[in-house]
Parts: C-alpha cells; structure tokens; sequence
C-alpha cells in the first residue's frame, strides 16, 4: 500500500499539534504491534518533531519511518547497551534535542527496554511524555470478557528456565486475580501443557498474532488447551499474549471439604509431601485442587503443633 506521507503528517499536526512538546524531553511512544493503522496521529506527530528516533533494532524502526515518508537520526538502544546509550539520549537531551524512543511494538518498557532509560533520564532532573498506543496487553484483556475481574495481575515473559520456570507458573495457579502473560511461539506448547496440569478448568483467554492478518482470540479452560493447539500446525505460530482469568475467593462456607476427603487427605499426608498428597487427592476425590491444599497445610501445621 502507498501511503501519501506529505498528507499524512499535515493531518497528524492539524490533530496533535495544538498541544506543547518541549524541546529536551524524551517522548516514549508507542507503535503498532502488527497492524501499521494502529499508529496514532499525535504519535506521528512527535515523531515528525523529532531530532533523533532512539530504537530497539533500527532496522525495524527504519523501515516504520521510510513507510510514514521520515527521515530521522536513528540511535539503537536495547537490553544490551541500555545503560550506555541512555548517557547519550541525556546528552542530547541537555542541549534541548527532542529524543523519541520506540521499541520493536508495542509500549516501551511493558517486556521490552525503556524502563532503565526512563529511570536514567529521571535521576538527570529531566522529562520523560509518555505517547500512548498499542499495547497487547491490553487489547488481550478486552477481549477476554473476564466480567469477575476488578484489574489485572501483569505477568510478560515467564522465565526460561526450569526451576524459575516451574514456580513461576506455580505463582500464577495460586493467584486469584486476572493475569496476563506473553509466550514465543517455541515455547507455547510447553507452557500450555503445564498450565493445563496446574489449572485445569480455569478459563485462559489465548491470543494469536493480535491485530495481524491471521489474528486468532479464543477461551476455553486451561486443560482443553494443548488439544486446541495440536489441532492445527498453523497454532503454534506467532506471537502470544494470555489472559487467564480471574477465580473468586473461595468463602469459609465453600471451603469446607467432605469428612471423608479430609480423611483420604490426612492418610496420604503421613506417607507423602504436600504437593504429591494434593495431587493424588485431588485425582481420588475430584475436590478442588486449591481448596486441598489449604487444608493440607492446615493438617500439617496441626500435627507438626502436636
């Protein structure tokens, strides 16, 4: 598609140009993360006005700005050089240059660099404009219609590794509130199959590709995930962004669990740890895994008090 840039910028200035944008500040912008429409007038406008364009790869932010008919000065500043660079964005700040960052898509700083650059920029007595836009995050919990839900628990990435990784999503299970994660596709299997083990029939909202030509959005409980997955090979392509939505705190009245469970309970907790006794209970009595375990520990506590 051609885009009549000349056009473009002067509607961008008739719409966001009344505003001030003082010179010596940074303006941290948000670009789209996909569809290149998402980008807002005043953030093309502030682009227009920049002295430099700070960017995580300045391939991407090149080629996003010879699209919008921009030519800027172009400065990498990404997770490894963050510290280093951020002294040259203050540089230039200080002789009252007009600095924008941008990352990849999306937010700066929400799972991408700019938070460290933000915070330098502070600690220098300077100002930082937030230019908001596209976020994933949030357009994943738009349409998670998570009605319960009175906010939201920001997750990202979880960590690569194994043991990091497995209480990360641990965390996530025990938390009641609404959560939103992000996933590379390599990983997405894996993390699916897990969370499917640790939340069973708690409902996640799955993302794919958001705002993108082969946009995906489906809900459906955690366990029937990785079968939604192996359906088709074209699912595990992409980026992810997942809401798994919010549980309501179990009552005193709803938390008690039958005799007979807590006896079932109670045998396997002489011969087996917490998390195996749970497990295996939840299996023999098909109660609520979370509801197992309070009473676990309460029953441990208990005997370890006698």
């Amino acid at each position: 598609m051609t885009i009549d840039a000349p056009t473009l910028l002067h509607a961008a200035a008739l719409a966001a140009g009344a505003q001030q944008y003082p010179a010596g500040a940074l303006y941290v912008v948000a670009t789209p993360i996909g569809n290149l429409a998402d980008l807002s007038l005043r953030a093309l406008h502030v682009l227009a006005l920049a002295d430099t364009v700070a960017c995580e790869d300045t391939r991407h932010t090149g080629a996003l700005l010879r699209h919008l008919g921009l030519d800027k000065p172009l400065l990498a500043l990404h997770e490894h050089n963050e510290s280093t660079a951020a002294a040259r964005v203050i540089g230039l700040l200080a002789e009252g240059r007009r600095v924008v960052y941008v990352s990849d898509a999306g937010t700066p700083a929400v799972s991408d660099p700019g938070a460290a650059l933000v915070a330098a920029v502070r600690q220098a007595g300077l100002r930082s404009v937030p230019i908001p836009g596209a976020s994933s995050a949030l357009a994943a919990v738009s349409v998670a219609g998570d009605a319960t839900a009175s906010g939201f628990r920001f997750v990202g990435f979880l960590p690569a590794k194994g043991g990091e990784r497995r209480a990360a999503v641990q965390a996530v299970a025990a938390c009641l509130d609404q959560q939103v994660l992000f996933e590379a596709p390599h990983r997405i299997e894996a993390l699916l199959t897990v969370l499917a083990e640790q939340l069973g029939r708690r409902a996640v909202t799955l993302c794919r590709e958001l705002t993108k030509q082969f946009e995906t959005v489906v809900t459906l409980p955690a366990a029937e995930l990785p079968a939604w997955l192996a359906a088709d090979p074209n699912r595990g392509r992409g980026e992810f962004v997942l809401v798994v939505h919010s549980l309501a705190p179990v009552t005193p009245a709803d938390d008690a669990l039958p005799d007979d469970t807590l006896k079932v309970l109670q045998v396997l907790l002489a011969e087996l740890p917490v998390k195996q006794a749970v497990g295996l209970a939840a299996t023999l009595t098909g109660q609520a895994r979370n509801a197992l375990y309070e009473a676990a520990l309460k029953l441990r506590d208990g005997r370890s008090a006698g």
